[in-house]
C-alpha cells in the first residue's frame, strides 16, 4: 500500500511538473517573440520614464523579463540604455515630451548626474519634461529638479534636508561570535577594516566622509538652485534647516510647482500636448520605446567600451562582479582587434582584490601602448577601481564620483574561540616549516607572522602608489599627499590631479574617438557580452532564491548582503571601506 501511495505521488508530481514546464516553455517562447517585436510609437506621444528600479551600467536584453514568473520590480535599468532612449527621443518627431516619474532612485549621484545632463540636453529641442510623483527622496528630487515643472500629490512627501552617509559596523556581532579580525593596513584613511574593529568611525574616516558628502551636497544644491531659479543661499538654507517639511511648504519655497492628484496632473499633461479632456494620452514606456528603434550604425571604426561594474575578485566572477581574468581577456580582445581604434574603460567599482586589480592594470597599460584608452568613472572608481584607471591616457569623472582611496589592507579572522566555545571544534596541526600553517583561522597569528603580512602590504602599497604616480605624471611625494587610503569626489580629485576632466561616459567616448582620429566615422560596441539565455535559465534557481530572501527580509536584506560580501575578502584588498548609502 505504501509503495502504491509513493508511486501515485511520484506520478502526480511528474504530471504537475510536466504541465508547469509546458506553460513555462510557452511563456519563454512568447517572451522571445515579444522581445524581437518592434514597437510602433504614435504621433504626439509622451515618453514615460519610471526610474525607480535599480540602475546598473548596462542593461541586459533578457526575454525572461517578459515572463511573469521571472519579472519583478527589481529588474535593473541600464544607465547607458536610458541615456540612449532620451537622446533618441530628442530628435524623434513622434515624441512630444517626457513624463518623469522618480519617487525614489536606487543608484548613486554620479549616475543621476549623467541622466540629468541627458535630460538637460533633451530640453534643448524645445520639448517638455514634466515630473510627477506622490513622494520624492533626496536623490530622486535632484533628478526631478531638471524638469520644466514639478508636480506632487497634495499629501505626498519630499525629502530635501541634505545628505547623510550611514555606515554599518560589525564589531559587536563578531565579539558575540568570538571571532577576532586580525588587521593589516597602510594609509591613515584606509578605513575599510573599521567596520570589523570599531563600533563607530575614526576621526580620520569621519573627516573624509564629511568632506566628500559635503562636496556632493554642495554640487546638488548649486544645480537645484539653477534649475529652480532660486538663489544659492536660499536653497542652502532650505536644505540645512529642512524648511520643506510638507507639500505646501515645498510649493511656497519653490521646490515644487503645484500640488495635484494624478488625474489633475494627467489633465495638465493633456493640455500640454493639445488634447481634449476626453482623449487618451498617447504614451510609450521606456522599455517599449527601446523596441521602437535600432542603435545600429554603419561605420568603419569602432570605439570599444569595456564595462567594469561591481567589486573586484580573482578569476571569472559572477555577473555583477569584476573578475580579473575575465576583464583582462576582454581588454586583450579589443586591444588586438584592428577594427577597434580606441577604448573606454567604464568603471563603477569600490575596489576589491589587489592581485586582480594589478592584473587588469597591466592589460590597460598594454592597451594604452597601442591605442587611446580613456577611463570613465561612474558612481565609484575607488581603490581597486582607481587602480584600473590610473594606466589610462585620460581619466574622466563626474563631479560626484567617489574615487581615489589609494590604500591597501588585509585581514585574517581568528575563529579559535568561535570554533571551540560555540561549536566545540578544536584543531591540532602538523607543519613541515616554521610558517607552514600561517594562513589559518583556527588560531591567532604570532608576532613574526604578523610582521610578514604587514611587510607584504607595505610592498603592495608601494607598488600601488608608484604606479599611480607614474600614471598621473606626479612626483611620488605629491601622490602620497593625496593617497593614504583617502576617498575624494570627482571634483576634489580633479583639484588633486587624480583625474583629468569632469564629465560622463559620452564625453569619454567622444574624447577617445577624437584621440584616435575617427570622430567622423565610428560606432560604439560594449563589452563583455552578457550571459546567454541558456545560462540565464540554468542560473534562474539562484535568482529566484535571492528574490524570495529579499522579499522576506526587506530592509534587513542589505545587511545580510554586507555580511555575505565579507567572504570575498580573500588576500590583500584595495577597496572602499563600505558601500556608501546616502539618506
Amino acid at each position: 500500500m505504501k509503495f502504491l501511495r509513493n508511486l501515485l505521488a511520484t506520478l502526480v508530481g511528474l504530471f504537475l511538473f510536466t504541465i508547469f514546464g509546458f506553460f513555462m516553455l510557452i511563456g519563454f517562447a512568447a517572451a522571445i517573440g515579444d522581445a524581437d517585436k518592434k514597437v510602433e510609437v504614435e504621433d504626439n506621444s509622451v515618453l514615460y520614464l519610471d526610474l525607480s528600479r535599480p540602475i546598473v551600467e548596462f542593461e541586459v536584453d533578457d526575454p525572461l523579463n517578459e515572463v511573469p514568473f521571472f519579472n519583478n520590480n527589481d529588474n535593473p535599468i541600464g544607465l547607458i540604455q536610458v541615456k540612449e532612449a532620451i537622446n533618441h527621443a530628442k530628435d524623434d518627431s513622434k515624441i512630444a515630451g517626457i513624463f518623469l516619474n522618480t519617487p525614489t532612485m536606487n543608484t548613486g549621484f554620479a549616475s543621476i548626474e549623467e541622466i540629468r545632463n541627458e535630460l538637460l540636453d533633451f530640453k534643448e529641442s524645445g520639448k517638455f519634461v514634466l515630473s510627477y510623483s506622490d513622494h520624492y527622496s533626496e536623490n530622486a528630487y535632484y533628478l526631478a529638479s531638471v524638469a520644466d515643472s514639478i508636480y506632487m500629490h497634495p499629501h505626498g512627501e519630499i525629502e530635501f534636508n541634505g545628505l547623510s552617509a550611514n555606515l554599518v559596523f560589525f564589531k559587536r556581532a563578531l565579539d558575540k561570535l568570538g571571532i577576532e579580525p586580525q588587521i593589516f593596513r597602510v594609509g591613515d584613511y584606509k578605513s575599510a577594516v573599521e567596520p570589523f574593529i570599531r563600533e563607530d568611525m575614526s576621526d580620520a574616516n569621519r573627516e573624509q566622509v564629511a568632506s566628500y558628502i559635503n562636496n556632493i551636497n554642495d554640487h546638488v544644491v548649486l544645480n537645484v538652485s539653477k534649475s529652480r531659479n532660486l538663489s544659492l543661499n536660499e536653497v542652502k538654507e532650505i536644505s540645512k534647516q529642512m524648511k520643506v517639511r510638507n507639500p505646501s511648504s515645498a510649493v511656497s519655497y519653490g521646490l515644487i510647482d503645484r500640488l495635484a492628484y494624478k488625474d489633475e496632473f494627467l489633465a495638465l499633461l493633456k493640455n500640454e500636448i493639445g488634447l481634449s479632456s476626453d482623449e487618451d494620452i498617447p504614451s510609450v514606456s521606456y522599455s517599449n520605446y527601446r523596441k521602437s528603434y535600432s542603435n545600429y550604425k554603419k561605420a568603419s571604426n569602432t570605439v570599444a567600451v569595456v564595462v567594469a561594474e561591481g567589486q573586484i575578485v580573482r578569476g571569472e566572477a559572477e555577473q555583477g562582479m569584476i573578475g580579473g581574468e575575465k576583464f583582462a581577456r576582454e581588454l586583450r580582445k579589443v586591444r588586438e582587434d584592428d577594427r577597434v581604434k580606441a577604448i573606454v574603460v567604464r568603471i563603477n567599482s569600490p575596489g576589491g582584490d589587489f592581485v586582480a586589480s594589478d592584473m587588469m592594470w597591466r592589460e590597460v597599460e598594454l592597451a594604452s601602448q597601442v591605442k587611446p584608452v580613456i577611463a570613465s568613472m561612474g558612481d565609484y572608481a575607488a581603490s581597486g577601481g582607481y587602480y584600473m584607471a590610473m594606466a589610462c591616457d585620460t581619466i574622466v569623472a563626474e563631479p560626484n564620483t567617489i574615487t581615489g582611496s589609494i590604500g591597501i589592507f588585509g585581514m585574517i579572522f581568528n575563529a579559535e574561540k568561535f570554533m571551540g566555545d560555540k561549536l566545540g571544534i578544536t584543531t591540532d596541526p602538523v607543519n613541515t616549516g616554521e610558517f607552514s600553517g600561517m594562513m589559518t583561522m583556527s588560531r591567532p597569528l604570532n608576532n613574526m607572522e604578523k610582521s610578514i603580512i604587514q611587510k607584504q602590504l607595505e610592498s603592495g602599497y608601494k607598488t600601488f602608489t608608484t604606479k599611480a604616480a607614474q600614471g598621473r605624471g606626479m612626483d611620488i611625494e605629491e601622490l602620497l599627499n593625496v593617497a593614504s587610503g583617502r576617498g575624494w569626489t570627482g571634483s576634489q580629485a580633479l583639484d588633486n590631479g587624480l583625474v583629468d576632466i569632469l564629465g560622463g561616459l559620452d564625453d569619454a567616448i567622444a574624447l577617445a574617438a577624437e584621440k584616435a582620429g575617427v570622430s567622423d566615422d565610428y560606432k560604439i560596441r560594449y563589452y563583455p557580452k552578457y550571459q546567454p539565455l541558456l545560462e540565464r535559465l540554468m542560473n534562474a534557481e539562484e535568482e529566484i532564491k535571492a528574490s524570495m530572501v529579499k522579499e522576506q527580509l526587506g530592509e534587513l536584506y542589505y545587511y545580510v548582503q554586507e555580511l555575505k560580501s565579507i567572504s570575498q575578502y580573500n588576500g590583500i584588498q584595495t577597496r572602499l571601506p563600505y558601500e556608501i548609502r546616502f539618506e
